[in-house]
């Protein structure tokens, strides 16, 4: 029970009328160290409840010791895409509901006098993208003194998008915090580590294992396919049949647009959600495919990762991502919080080598099936490695012939 934590009884409140019933694994790791006011480098896969482990300490810390007057955010998250901002901001306003606590949020595609408005007012915890709130720093709009904590989510993500040097330069206008947070997907490679070595001061290192029921069961597989229509007659058939709610991942905007006429064109309706629209409309999208009003959704990468959207049935990956990691991120939209999901990939021959990163990432094979009156015609070439020839045999193949001498 989150009682474990000794939170204030109206967090407490907040909880149990949002549904969570216990701590999830990646809360029980960070939530205790993170109380204690120490730094925390923290990983933990998506969708096993990591946003509330870095909100609960922080609603706690500012219950604890309350502002004597009003001022600047106290409490910083950068998030690396508008809707993760959105979301965050969301789940923080439901968790401070019974408290006095304030959370504003602050992402490009919004008036800039609705930002103005904001950041006049006395805001507890702030959530903002990186950009465009280095925008309001360097006009003085925004003043980082006041920052007690500072808070990154989805950290592989903001390198991955080029942030990296905004994000170090608001860390530094923000020097006289007391913590630092940095939560991540993964802690592989350089990146990220370099990021923490900059932004955190001794942190305790948190890698979650999600328990077995925080798993996701994601059932995946793959259909081969010849040519782009011939992944449009695949798409068709499966989103005619059993499925309920759809993300359908294209690889660029203009694939996007193609995708929803052609699907139109089989009276098949869909909305879509990629790069440079419009916040409201984003918003707009999101929250019709939340509630059901439309059950496809077509986006790019724009929505692959942190968007937490119940009980979408199936992911596909109607163009393959462009990095192991990506597919990861993709199909984790579906499958959340332990329930079922399906992923499908549409498979073209030189999607192969993509396949097989894929598979050696994941520890698994993804093993076709196949559609009567659909099956590819070309034979696909297969994933597997051909067995290096010993070095004893090119030895011998490369040894010149030598012709024996009569006597």
């Amino acid at each position: 029970m989150f009682e474990q934590f000794l939170l204030d009884e109206n967090i407490c409140k907040a909880l149990a009328e949002m549904g969570f019933k216990e701590p999830t694994s990646i809360q029980k790791a960070a939530v205790p160290v993170a109380l204690e006011g120490r730094d925390l480098l923290a990983s933990a896969p998506t969708g096993t409840g990591k946003t509330a482990a870095f909100l609960l300490p922080v609603c706690q810390m500012l219950l604890d010791f309350p502002r004597r007057e009003p001022g600047s955010a106290r409490v910083l998250i950068l998030t690396p895409t508008r809707e993760l901002a959105i979301q965050v901001a969301e789940q923080c306003k439901q968790i401070c509901q019974y408290t006095n606590l304030t959370c504003g949020v602050i992402t490009g595609g919004i008036n800039y006098g609705t930002d103005n408005s904001l950041l006049e007012q006395s805001v507890d915890i702030l959530v903002a993208t990186p950009g465009r709130l280095f925008e309001h720093i360097n006009n003085e709009r925004f003043d980082c003194r006041e920052i007690e904590s500072l808070i990154l989510d989805e950290a592989d993500r903001m390198l991955d998008m080029g942030f990296g040097g905004i994000v170090n330069q608001i860390s530094a206008e923000a020097r006289w915090r007391r913590q630092s947070m940095l939560f991540s997907a993964t802690l592989e490679g350089n990146g990220v580590k370099t990021f923490a070595e900059n932004i955190l001061n001794e942190p305790e290192v948190v890698i979650a294992e999600p328990s077995r029921k925080e798993r996701p069961k994601i059932l995946q597989w793959i259909h081969y396919a010849d040519t782009y229509d011939h992944k449009v007659q695949l798409l068709t058939h499966i989103l005619q049949n059993d499925t309920t709610s759809v993300i359908v991942f294209v690889k660029t905007r203009e694939r996007v647009q193609q995708l929803q006429s052609q699907l139109q064109g089989q009276k098949i309706h869909s909305l879509y959600l990629q790069g440079e629209m419009a916040q409201d409309k984003r918003m707009s999208t999101l929250e019709k495919f939340k509630k059901g009003e439309c059950q496809i959704l077509l986006a790019t990468d724009v929505a692959a990762r942190g968007i937490d959207i119940p009980n979408v049935s199936h992911v596909i990956n109607f163009d393959m991502p462009r990095t192991a990691d990506v597919y990861v991120h993709r199909i984790g939209r579906t499958g959340r919080s332990g329930q079922k999901g399906i992923a499908i990939s549409l498979i073209e021959a030189h999607d192969m080598a993509m396949l097989s990163k894929i598979e050696r990432y994941t520890e698994q094979k993804l093993k076709p099936q196949f559609i009567e009156g659909l099956r590819p015609k070309h034979k696909v070439a297969s994933t597997k490695k051909k067995p290096k020839k010993k070095k004893d045999d090119k030895k011998k193949k490369s040894a010149p012939k030598v012709n024996k001498k009569s006597k």
